[in-house]
């Protein structure tokens, strides 16, 4: 029988309203070898599994290592609700109860009583209707951790990081700078080699104009900004490509040159993700002092309470955090590993 204990991994259930309840009740009734400790509510999860015609068991976390679960069940941090959930209406009175169950797993990682934290959707609206400043699971993270940090999301073929996030188009470009970007161009470099084992990472790196401003005629930004960075991180032993258009980074025949992108905008590059792999993409925060991984999608008012909402993206969290978990660990060396570099396809190297 194997002894060794089986990771933590904080389960956050994110919007009471939402599905994120349903996704939990879902993911506990999977084999996965983790121990998946749900942070929310008893009763918010009881009722989910009644909704869900599940049978769930709800055990009381108590820190203990785990060496095996079975599956249906759940260890649990309660935090409870100000006022019972309605499926599909998000009540700010709950946000304090959200915000909660994020800070339980963000400091729980950060003292080592959790191995790493999986997030289900949250509704931002909801947070700020209750006038609390908040602008999402990541800002809400790197705050906490008092961390710089990149959002990247990954699927089991590609991995995307993002030099801006929620901005509006026309605030990308001054948003860039020499110094932003190359704080990000370094976040996104260590974070490879020291969560994806990629001892010499290779990053493409998008323009921000049309054909990367065509030599100045689309735009100055990659004449100013970004071929100034690639030149001085190029320096330093980064393997950097680009800047390329985004039109043609994404073809087949591109993809074996690089480990990561690195887009320059939300729209630029996840589109091309998400629709290739949208169930089998993960929001994964890079530069937290702990591993955070998440759904790619929202909270789907529309599906909440009907018991169908679809929980792939939530597992395929899972399973890349306790894939960053073992490498980081260095549990599972693989041994195609040569000179430092795997050789090894994306699509088996992080599924």
């Amino acid at each position: 029988m194997n002894q060794t204990p089986l990771p933590r991994l904080a389960v956050t259930a994110g919007e009471p309203a939402g599905i994120g309840p349903e996704l939990l009740i879902r993911l506990a009734a999977t084999p996965l070898a983790a121990s998946l400790i749900a942070i929310t509510d008893r009763g918010l999860l009881e009722r989910a599994a009644s909704r869900c015609g599940a049978v769930i068991e709800l055990i009381d976390d108590d820190g203990s290592p785990q060496t095996q679960r079975r599956p249906g069940t759940l260890l649990l941090r309660h935090v409870p609700l100000a006022f019972d959930e309605i499926p599909g209406q998000p009540d700010p009175r709950n946000a304090r109860h959200v915000l909660a169950t994020l800070t339980e797993a963000a400091d729980g990682c950060m003292t080592g009583q959790y191995d790493a934290v999986v997030t289900a959707p949250l509704q931002k609206s909801s947070i700020n209707d209750a006038g609390i400043r908040f602008s999402g699971h990541t800002e809400f993270f790197a705050e906490r951790a008092q961390a710089d940090v990149v959002m990247m999301l990954a699927s089991p073929e590609l991995r995307v990081a993002l030099a801006t996030t929620h901005l509006p188009l026309a605030a990308v470009s001054a948003a860039i700078t020499h110094a932003s970007l190359t704080r990000t161009l370094r976040i996104v470099h260590a974070e490879l080699r020291s969560k994806f084992g990629i001892a010499e990472p290779r990053i493409a790196v998008l323009g921000i104009n049309p054909h990367a401003g065509e030599g100045g005629h689309l735009g100055r930004e990659e004449i100013d900004t970004v071929i100034p960075v690639l030149e001085a991180l190029r320096k330093d032993g980064m393997q950097l490509l680009g800047p390329l258009p985004a039109d043609t980074a994404f073809v087949p025949a591109q993809r074996p040159h690089y480990d990561a992108v690195l887009a320059m905008y939300h729209d630029q590059a996840l589109p091309v993700l998400k629709s290739e792999a949208f169930d089998r993409t993960v929001n994964i925060t890079l530069g937290l002092p702990f591993i955070r991984t998440s759904v790619d999608h929202g909270t789907a008012l529309d599906l909440a309470g009907t018991g169908r909402a679809d929980p792939a993206s939530l597992i395929a969290a899972v399973m890349m955090a306790i894939d960053l978990i073992a490498r980081s660990a260095s549990l599972s060396p693989s041994p195609s590993l040569e000179d430092g570099r795997d050789e090894r396809p994306i699509s088996r190297e992080i599924s």
